[in-house]
């Protein structure tokens, strides 16, 4: 097989991919080995690829290769979520671009839209991950609306509502009018925006007083039932058993007293909207208010708006001031700061809303996901300090609001047979539901024709939160292979933006309906920003197109350029510099592999140089592996990438490399040209993870291999007892070799023209790399001494001098007025460092790394001086 000059990423990616998927190598079924196991994230299933999902899904891709390599049973269960609020909004828009009403439609007509829209749109980002190289068994791709997702779902509110958890009840909701539904509290964004405080003035009736009010929504005054003071406030206490009338509705409201009112706030006078505001819910209650509801669902007026009504609520704020301006209800106004809340999905401002909904009470269940995340530590964050948000939202947790004003999703499964607010049955089927109100009623002549089921469909995350599970039947059939066999998975990635959302949900969901954790690790990704530290967006226009880049730097350019500086929890300043940097690593590894691949083989001996460097890459292949492990334990992708990178880099291209090449237009002996390609495999099996498309080609040209030696189903290195000294010897010597290296450079000696070296050896130092350094530094020959050598070129390698003997290619006279004119510089340098350090009060006051670091630049000073004057007076 021919090796191609350059590494074309884009010739061989769908090559590679296709060989895995035709050869099964994702799929996993359950068997004697250990599992490993990761559920996806599912994306929106109208979603598509962008920079987060790219992060995310390389991460996770990372782990289930390298747990394929390591020998374990590697599920990875890819997916989408059906997205009730973005799928609706999406096909609501679409039909009104073709002139339908979704209002026109029956449920099931709409239903058949969302479902043609799936069916088109849905696989997209899917696909995409193939791609980036994702290795999901796609075989066991589930989507959160399968008719098993659904029934599981299904099935869970049930045993909830059964066991007393679920319940119906009329509350304050957020509601967002641009998707027409209720959102959970979890759902709600609170942003600081700029506003107006507007102060009215509410006449007294019967009289001309007026007592004034400040508020930041105007156009709510057509739904106020009452003005509230606070009843010690002396400032107000006339007015008990008084009553105001509202500016432009004229309605006459009570003047109520409660404590709930701060005298020190505003004017100390309160007006109470009941249907707007969830404090003034609680007033109402406490005072029996009457309930105006002045907005329809999508936050227009209704008829309580008056000559308003049908208008916006935000033209309705500018006109209503106008108008209140005019009949000299507005004392006046000002600039105001406000927290308004918006929502997650839609980013409309929320409005608060009465409403009938389905809640799940939170408090019992919740404790279990604190204690396994807190205090038994069964399931771990990564990095932890995204405990404290975990703890406050687990500890702060209100019950949670199940029901959706949508269409597209599970339709909640309750049943009405009657008028009343408990003429209802909860069951998995209008089969049941209707032996159930039978039986709740005692009419056995109930039929089907009788019964309505609700209209709503339940949140998304009710869904997702039993992903872990369902995708393994384990809701439906706890008893199953599948479940038992790969339940609880091991680690799930995602981003911290949902961890009360979906991670500390799946938890409580897990030890309810598992008595077990989910997943044992979680790794929380960081937000991919732009180099200027802005989150990427569409609007912004600064996000990437994922595919672009792939096209461009090839999917192992990106997953390293992504992955190089993804350390957990914190957020990336992404630049497409990185991508160039994968690709250029990614060209530097092939020509590596060309360049052993290109030499001659010869049945000669093998030079004293290899067999060092071997032994030397050995070590230090085992050292690295310790540390990529540690690394991969506490989660630290990026470093454990970054030691592979260096690895391969430094210590293969630059070191080994070149320790064992060849001369020019010579052979290398089979002993070292086998062991070269042998440590070349192994660096391919550390870097499979993170650049699999790259390291199979290679892989699959060093030899020709079966289906069952392919990389991504080979072994990773194992872990070997090593010698230790041979690492730290080597930097040592490396030292040496640069030392050598300087000195020609400086002094103008070509590599052709052999040194001599003469060693005074005070550090004790390893002669073991004697060979490497003759090599690579082109000494002749090699002399321990006992003291410095007249009339020769030194340096220092710690306390060991290093000396190499003057050829006629030096100007001495030249060399010592360059060294004259450094000695002079340094010494100066020495003074005004000595200064600072004889300054008692520079070092009272300076910070002890401050003085540490003047202290090494005094010794380094000290030790270039003597080096200096050493090699002067060799040279006179």
């Amino acid at each position: 097989m021919s090796i191609p000059a350059q590494f074309e990423a884009k010739n061989i990616e769908k090559k590679w991919y296709d060989y895995w998927m035709n050869h099964n190598y994702f799929r996993s079924v359950p068997d004697h080995r250990t599992p490993y196991t990761i559920v996806i994230p599912p994306p929106n299933v109208t979603g598509v690829l962008h920079m987060g999902h790219m992060l995310n899904n390389t991460i996770q891709d990372v782990l289930i290769r390298r747990a394929r390599l390591k020998g374990f049973n590697a599920c990875w269960v890819p997916g989408t979520d059906h997205a009730s609020i973005a799928t609706e909004a999406k096909v609501v828009a679409k039909l009104k671009a073709e002139g339908i009403n979704k209002n026109d439609l029956t449920r099931e007509a709409f239903l058949k839209h969302a479902w043609d829209w799936t069916e088109k749109y849905g696989g997209t980002i899917l696909e995409q991950l193939k791609q980036l190289g994702c290795s999901c068994d796609w075989s066991r791709t589930k989507f959160t609306m399968d008719d098993d997702m659904s029934a599981s779902v299904i099935h869970s509110f049930v045993d909830l509502y059964n066991k007393g958890y679920i319940y119906r009840g009329y509350r304050m909701v957020n509601w967002d009018p641009e998707a027409k539904t209720t959102l959970s509290d979890e759902e709600v964004i609170y942003e600081e925006r700029n506003g107006k405080l507007y102060h009215l003035k509410y006449q007294i009736e019967g009289s001309s007083e007026f007592v004034t009010i400040a508020t930041t929504r105007p156009e709510t005054i057509l739904g106020d039932t009452a003005i509230c003071i606070h009843p010690e406030d002396e400032r107000y206490l006339h007015l008990k058993g008084k009553k105001a009338i509202v500016p432009i509705c004229n309605r006459v409201i009570p003047i109520i007293f409660d404590e709930y009112v701060d005298m020190e706030f505003g004017t100390g006078c309160l007006k109470v909207t009941p249907a707007h505001d969830v404090n003034d819910k609680e007033l109402g209650e406490r005072h029996n208010l009457e309930i105006i509801d002045i907005f329809n669902e999508d936050a227009t007026l209704n008829s309580y708006g008056l000559h308003y009504a049908g208008k916006d609520r935000f033209v309705v704020r500018e006109e209503i001031a106008q108008e209140l301006e005019t009949i000299g209800a507005l004392a006046k106004t000002e600039n105001h700061l406000n927290k308004v809340g918006t929502s997650e999905r839609t980013k409309a401002v929320i409005e608060p809303r009465l409403s009938d909904q389905w809640f799940l009470k939170m408090e019992e269940l919740v404790k279990p996901a604190i204690k396994a995340v807190l205090e038994t530590e069964e399931v771990k964050l990564y990095p932890s300090r995204f405990n404290n948000t975990y703890r406050h939202w687990l500890e702060n947790i209100r019950d949670w609001n199940i029901s959706r004003q949508l269409w597209w999703g599970q339709q909640i499964p309750a049943y009405y047979y009657g008028d009343g607010k408990e003429d209802f049955v909860v069951a998995e089927t209008p089969e049941k539901a209707l032996e159930l109100a039978r039986t709740k009623t005692g009419n056995q002549a109930l039929t089907a024709a009788d019964l309505r089921q609700d209209a709503d469909a339940l949140d998304t995350w009710f869904s997702s939160w039993l992903w872990p599970m369902a995708v393994f039947g384990g809701i439906l059939d706890p008893e199953n292979q599948d479940y038992k066999y790969y339940y609880p998975t091991n680690d799930l990635v995602t981003g911290p933006d949902i961890l009360f959302f979906w991670v500390a949900r799946m938890i409580i969901a897990g030890y309810e309906y598992a008595d077990a954790k989910p997943f044992t690790n979680v790794y929380l990704t960081g937000l991919v920003r732009d180099k200027q530290g802005r989150k990427m967006s569409k609007s912004l226009g600064n996000s990437p197109e994922p595919l672009e880049l792939i096209e461009r730097f090839g999917a192992d350019g990106v997953r390293v350029g992504l992955l190089l500086s993804a350390s957990a929890g914190n957020d990336i300043l992404f630049d497409e510099e990185l991508c160039q940097q994968g690709k250029a690593f990614a060209n530097k590894i092939w020509n590596a592999f060309r360049l052993i691949k290109g030499w001659e083989l010869a049945d000669i001996e093998q030079p004293e140089a290899s067999k060092a460097a071997i032994a030397w890459y050995e070590a230090k292949l085992q050292h690295t592996l310790i540390e990529i492990e540690d690394n991969f334990s506490k989660y630290r992708i990026s470093d454990a990438l970054m030691a592979i990178y260096k690895l391969f880099w430094d210590d293969f291209c630059s070191w080994f490399l070149e320790m064992i090449k060849p001369g020019y237009q010579q052979p290398i002996d089979r002993v070292t040209f086998d062991k070269a390609i042998e440590l070349l495999e192994a660096n391919l099996k550390l870097l499979h993870p993170f650049m699999p498309f790259l390291t199979e080609e290679i892989w699959q040209h060093i030899a020709e291999r079966t289906p069952e030696q392919a990389l991504i189903v080979g072994e990773w290195p194992a872990a070997k007892a090593y010698n230790s000294a041979l690492v730290s010897d080597f930097e040592f010597a490396s030292e040496v070799i640069s030392g050598i290296r300087t000195i020609r450079k400086d002094k103008n000696i070509p590599f052709k023209d052999a040194i001599d070296l003469r060693i005074v050896n005070k550090e004790n130092a390893s002669t073991f790399f004697d060979a490497i350094v003759a090599k690579l530094g082109n000494v002749d020959s090699i002399e321990y001494v006992q003291d410095k050598v007249e009339g020769a070129l030194s340096y220092r390698v710690k306390s060991n001098e290093y000396f190499i003997p003057i050829t006629g290619n030096i100007d001495v006279e030249a060399e010592v007025k360059k060294l004259t004119e450094e000695l002079e510089y340094t010494k100066g340098f020495l003074k005004s460092v000595q200064a600072k350090l004889s300054n008692e009060k520079f070092v009272s006051g300076a910070p002890e790394k401050v003085i540490d670091n003047e202290r090494k630049k005094e010794a380094d000073a000290l030790a270039k001086i003597a080096t200096l004057e050493q090699s002067l007076a060799s040279l006179k």
